[in-house]
């Protein structure tokens, strides 16, 4: 079980490590996505550098790997022995790093937003729904995509026990809120200063 549970753990990272973004800006010629912009490989990155409508791709696009991550995991562990429980969540955990730290861009990646958003899609749609109007009150409000991105990461695990989730999903979610804020740690020095750009 344990090994097995390595090795989806592995193909969720490689899954996880598509660079979506990137894909798009050299299949499109926008050359290196990496060295334009704010040189992130995210939706938001992709948006101001090639358009919305890339951004809206590389959105869905990066979210599909966190929910492909997981619907295999399922599929994986269908019949095994035991609770899957906390190997399923171990495994979509690898999505996130894929993402995050990417082998194919050597280890330097986005900040897992939008692939996080794909893995709880399938985990629990309904805290989702209630993360979505948190993030766009956020940013209108706060004028900053990453503002509203670490608040609703941060407001996952709190619903989450609030909804009385699975442990193994809570932790999860700690997990990967933690993730999101470290690789936000720019944005924050940024906001704290004013020099944060926008949303609009």
């Amino acid at each position: 079980m344990i090994l097995y549970t390595l090795i989806l753990f592995l193909i969720a990272y490689l899954i996880g490590s598509v660079p979506t973004g990137v894909i798009f800006s050299r299949l499109f010629g926008q050359g290196d996505l990496q060295q334009q912009g704010s040189k992130n490989i995210g939706a938001t990155n992709v948006s101001r550098v090639m358009g919305k409508k890339w951004g809206i791709l590389t959105l869905l696009g990066d979210g599909l790997k966190g929910a492909a991550a997981v619907w295999m995991g399922q599929w994986g562990l269908c019949g095994l022995s035991g609770s899957a429980e906390y190997p399923l969540a171990f495994i979509a955990w690898g999505a996130f790093l894929g993402h995050c730290f990417p082998v194919y861009l050597r280890f330097k990646g986005g900040k897992g937003v939008a692939t996080a958003l794909g893995i709880f899609l399938v985990f629990n749609p309904l805290v989702v729904l209630l993360v979505i109007p948190i993030f766009l009150v956020t940013t209108y409000l706060g004028k900053y995509v990453s503002l509203g991105s670490m608040v609703s990461a941060v407001s996952f695990p709190i619903l989450l026990l609030w909804l009385h989730y699975p442990s193994g999903t809570v932790l999860l979610s700690l997990f990967i809120a933690l993730g999101i804020l470290l690789k936000h740690h720019e944005n924050i020095k940024r906001i704290i200063r004013g020099e944060e750009k926008s949303w609009n």
